[in-house]
């Protein structure tokens, strides 16, 4: 049996702690919209985040932390960034934190899908069975013709599609680039992005509780991305990705505490089948990338 490195171990924990900061930013982003305008939250929560980057690793870095072999990849990460955090947003607005949860975590699915793809590699039948079940489980969650079903969940499957982008370019710059360079350059051109909105949306908050839980945000969209990146440059993204379903869990423990909401039976069957379709998919990548690599035996 092959024990994980030292440094994919990391690798895992800083996954893991990244599904935490995000499952709370959602939460907490749930609890604000029903407060303030969700454009306005989107732009306190990029601000936040360039500000609190910037204080830190100016001092240190000064001009250097904007040095970058592949601008048109920072830019075009950052911009993806920004539309899944506005259809994330929006998403949170009408669902509960849990099932927002779950179908967003598709993208891992159509991750391993892509990454196959652009490597012009077969995809086994196993494979696309996991990805059917992914899908059957999604299609369990939002329950189309029920009364469960409502047109607002179109939003996080449109992020699936833009997450899983993001998710793929993260992983070939974590590779080259800084992760703190990434980071800054994330903040702010999502800070730049939502600026444009704020004239049409802008309110003053009256009240304490707002003001804290918009910091909250900007603190956890900080931390949890910075995570994100830390644990791509130290393991592949097929070896983190089952980890990454414990946001799930998070997500679904965030809307107990907080809105009191429980998924019903169905729903948790559709939540247990996408993360389980998943994270199987992401262990025969790693299984099929160690066949690949072993010597032939002579």
């Amino acid at each position: 049996m092959i024990k994980p490195s030292k440094n994919t171990l990391h690798g895992i924990g800083f996954a893991v702690l990244a599904t935490a900061c995000f499952a709370t930013l959602d939460t907490t982003t749930r609890h604000i919209s029903a407060s303030m305008s969700v454009l306005l939250a989107l732009w306190f929560r990029y601000a936040i985040q360039a500000v609190i980057t910037t204080a830190i690793v100016w001092p240190g870095r000064g001009r250097k932390v904007l040095m970058t072999k592949h601008p048109r990849f920072q830019l075009a990460r950052g911009l993806l960034l920004f539309v899944c955090s506005m259809l994330a947003f929006y998403s949170l607005k009408y669902m509960p934190v849990g099932e927002f949860t779950a179908i967003a975590l598709l993208a891992p699915l159509v991750i391993t899908l892509l990454a196959a793809r652009m490597l012009k590699e077969k995809i086994r039948p196993l494979r696309w069975m996991l990805v059917t079940g992914g899908f059957l489980g999604t299609l369990v969650i939002i329950r189309p013709g029920s009364h469960h079903f409502d047109w607002t969940v179109i939003f996080p499957l449109i992020l699936v599609a833009t997450n899983s982008a993001f998710q793929i370019l993260t992983s070939k710059m974590a590779q080259t680039e800084d992760p703190v360079t990434m980071h800054f350059y994330t903040g702010w051109i999502g800070t730049f992005m939502a600026t444009l909105i704020l004239p049409f949306v802008w309110e003053i908050p009256t009240e304490w509780t707002l003001w804290l839980q918009l910091f909250l945000m900007g603190l956890l969209g900080t931390i949890g991305h910075f995570l994100l990146i830390l644990a791509y440059g130290r393991a592949p993204a097929a070896t983190l990705t089952p980890y990454m379903y414990t946001q799930i869990g998070f997500g679904v423990l965030g809307g107990w505490l907080v809105f009191n909401h429980l998924p019903d039976q169905w729903t948790l069957i559709g939540m247990g089948l996408v993360a389980l379709c998943g994270a199987l998919g992401a262990w025969l990548t790693v299984r099929e990338n160690r066949i690949a690599i072993q010597p032939p035996e002579s």
